[in-house]
C-alpha cells in the first residue's frame, strides 16, 4: 500500500465516505482510477453517454439520499455530462463528478493535447457547487472532505473535482486513509426566528404552507405542523408526496393554477419551505398571478436563496426538517377549522382542466395506485406535464422528473435506472419517444446494470407538446414530426420485454409483472390508450 496512486488513494476515500456505486465510461485517461476501484468493494454501471451517467447518479442520489458518485474522462467527457449536472444543479441534488484533465505543462496550453480545453476547471464551475482542481496529492482528502460538507450541511449541489492526469499517476502511499470521517451537520435555525415565525403561524386565520423539494425528507414533521395549524399544505413538483393522496390538507394543483393561487392570496401567513419560490413551479404560464399577500416567512438551507424572487417578511435559515421539528414543537396545535375545506377547494381547480391532462393523470394514478410504493420518474413529456400539473403522489420523494427548473430531454430512463440501484422499491420511469431518443444507449445498460425498471413510453411518433404549442402561437410545425423507428423492436432486440396494452384494464396487470418479474420492462402507450383514459377520465 506504501506505493499506491493518488487515484487508487482516492477510491480509498470514496469508499471511506460510505460510497457505494460509481457511474461511469473508463477512459484512457482514468484507467487509474479503475485501478483502485476493482477490488473496492464499490459498483461500477456503465452507461453509454456521459449524460446518462449524469442523469443516473442523480436519480441514485434523489432516491437514496446520497450523493450520486462518477468517474468521467478529461475534455469530450466533461462536455458530455454538463447537462447532467446542470439539472442536478437547479433541483438541488448531490452530485460528486470527478474527472482528469491534461497533466501540469499541457492542460490549457492550447497545444493540442488529447482532451484538451482552454479551462475545463472554469467550464464546469458554472454548473457545480464549486469545482476544483488537485495540484497536489495531499490536497485531495481536504477536497472530498469539502465536497461531503456541501452534500451534508449546504445545499446540495453538484461538486467537480479534477485530477491533472501526472497528480492522478503520483504516489500517495504516505497519505491516511480516515477509518472514521467526520460528517457536516445541517443547520439548525436559530431559536429566536423560530419563536417569531411560531408566534405569527400560532396566531394566523388562515395559514398555507408552501413546500418544495428542499423539504421532501422533512415530510414527516411537516405533516404534523401542517395537521397542528390547520394549515393546506401546497406541493410544488418535487415536493409531491409530502402528504398522501388522501390527506384532506394536501394540495397537489400546482400553484401555477388559478385554484391554488386563490387559496395563497387568501392566507394571511405563508410559510415557504425548502421551495425557490421559482417560476417553473409558481409560474409556469408567466403570466405573473402568482400573488403572496399575507405575511411571509421562508426557510431556506441557502441564506441567498431567501432574497431571491419574493423576500420574506421573515427569513429562516436552516434545515428544512430540523425547522420543521422545531416549528412543530413551538406552534400552538389549534381544532380542526376550516383548513380542509379551503384545501379542497383548492384540489376541485383539478376540474377546470382539459381532457388531455385529465386522462394522462388518470394513467398517472392507475400507476400510483397499482404500484403504491414505486418511485415515478420522468422525462420531459407530455405524460409528465399533466402530473406536475395535478399529480399526488403516494409517497415524499415518489414522483420527480426533469420538466421544471432547467427541463432537459433524456433524464427519465437513466435517472430511473440509477434510482433503482439505490434500493428495492419498484421503479416506474415515464418518457415520450422524442425524449427516448436522446438515451436509446442506456436501454443496454439498464440490462447490463440489471436494474429491473419499468418504462412507460408514450409513442407519439414526435414532439407532440412542441409541435401543439407551435400551432397555437401560429407558427408552422417544422422539426417536430420526426423519424421515429420501433421503439419496442429496439428495447426487445437489447433485452427489454416489451408490451403492448390493448386497454386501459391491461395496465395494472402489466405493471405488477413488470415490478415482480425482473428484468425491465417496456410498456408502449400510444394515442389509442390515452384516449380512452381521457373518456374515462371525464
Amino acid at each position: 500500500m506504501t506505493h499506491i496512486s493518488t487515484g487508487v488513494y482516492l477510491t480509498q476515500l470514496l469508499r471511506a465516505y460510505g460510497v457505494d456505486t460509481v457511474f461511469g465510461i473508463p477512459g484512457v485517461h482514468t484507467i487509474e482510477l479503475y485501478r483502485g476501484l476493482a477490488g473496492s468493494g464499490m459498483r461500477h454501471v456503465t452507461p453509454r453517454h456521459e449524460q446518462g451517467a449524469g442523469f443516473m447518479a442523480d436519480g441514485y442520489a434523489r432516491a437514496s439520499g446520497r450523493p450520486g458518485v462518477c468517474f468521467i474522462i478529461s475534455g469530450p467527457g466533461m462536455t458530455n455530462i454538463l447537462t447532467a449536472m446542470g439539472q442536478a444543479y437547479a433541483d438541488s441534488v448531490p452530485m460528486l463528478v470527478i474527472s482528469t484533465v491534461n497533466a501540469h505543462g499541457r492542460m490549457g496550453s492550447g497545444e493540442g493535447w488529447l482532451h484538451e480545453l482552454p479551462n475545463q476547471q472554469a467550464m464546469v464551475a458554472t454548473v457545480a457547487a464549486f469545482s476544483r482542481t488537485i495540484h497536489r496529492p495531499e490536497e485531495l482528502p481536504a477536497a472530498i472532505a469539502q465536497a461531503f460538507a456541501v452534500f451534508d450541511g449546504a445545499r446540495p449541489r453538484p461538486v467537480h473535482i479534477e485530477l491533472p492526469i501526472d497528480v492522478m499517476l503520483a504516489p500517495a502511499g504516505h497519505l491516511p486513509v480516515p477509518v472514521q470521517v467526520a460528517r457536516a451537520t445541517t443547520a439548525a435555525p436559530a431559536p429566536q426566528a423560530v419563536a417569531a415565525a411560531a408566534a405569527a403561524l400560532s396566531a394566523a386565520r388562515a395559514p398555507v404552507i408552501l413546500a418544495g423539494g428542499g423539504a421532501v425528507r422533512a415530510a414527516s414533521a411537516l405533516a404534523g405542523l401542517a395537521h397542528a395549524l390547520d394549515a393546506p399544505l401546497v406541493m410544488t413538483t418535487n415536493a409531491r408526496g409530502i402528504l398522501p393522496p388522501d390527506d384532506p390538507l394536501q394540495v397537489s394543483l400546482s400553484p401555477s393554477m388559478a385554484a391554488t393561487r386563490a387559496l395563497v392570496a387568501g392566507a394571511d401567513v405563508v410559510l415557504a419551505i425548502g421551495t425557490e419560490l421559482g417560476p417553473t413551479d409558481y409560474d409556469f404560464y408567466e403570466d405573473g398571478g402568482f400573488a403572496l399577500t399575507g405575511q411571509l416567512i421562508r426557510v431556506d438551507i441557502d441564506p441567498a436563496q431567501l432574497q431571491r424572487g419574493k423576500a420574506p417578511d421573515l427569513g429562516i435559515v436552516g434545515d428544512a426538517r430540523l425547522t420543521a421539528e422545531a416549528l412543530r414543537t413551538a406552534v400552538s396545535s389549534r381544532a380542526p377549522g376550516d383548513g380542509a375545506q379551503r384545501a379542497a377547494t383548492a384540489r376541485a381547480g383539478r376540474k377546470a382542466l382539459s381532457p388531455a391532462i385529465q386522462g394522462d393523470l388518470l394513467l398517472l394514478e392507475t400507476i400510483r395506485d397499482t404500484l403504491p410504493d414505486a418511485l415515478i420518474v420522468g422525462d420531459s413529456t407530455q405524460l409528465v406535464y399533466a402530473g406536475n400539473t395535478a399529480f399526488a403522489a403516494a409517497v415524499p420523494g415518489g414522483y420527480f422528473n426533469s420538466a421544471t427548473g432547467f427541463g432537459t430531454l433524456g433524464y427519465g430512463l437513466p435517472a430511473a435506472v440509477g434510482a433503482r440501484l439505490a434500493g428495492d422499491r419498484p421503479v416506474v420511469a415515464l418518457s415520450g419517444d422524442g425524449g427516448l431518443q436522446f438515451v436509446l444507449g442506456e436501454l443496454t445498460s439498464a440490462v447490463e446494470a440489471r436494474a429491473s425498471v419499468v418504462l412507460i413510453l408514450h409513442d407519439n411518433q414526435g414532439y407532440g407538446e412542441i409541435k401543439s404549442c407551435m400551432i397555437a402561437a401560429d407558427v408552422p410545425p417544422l422539426g417536430v414530426d420526426i423519424l421515429t423507428p420501433d421503439l419496442g423492436a429496439i428495447a426487445a432486440a437489447c433485452g427489454w420485454r416489451v408490451e403492448r396494452p390493448r386497454a386501459l384494464a391491461d395496465l395494472p396487470g402489466m405493471l405488477r409483472a413488470g415490478a415482480s418479474q425482473g428484468g425491465p420492462v417496456m410498456i408502449l402507450v400510444g394515442e389509442t390508450l390515452r384516449a380512452e383514459a381521457q373518456r374515462a377520465a371525464a
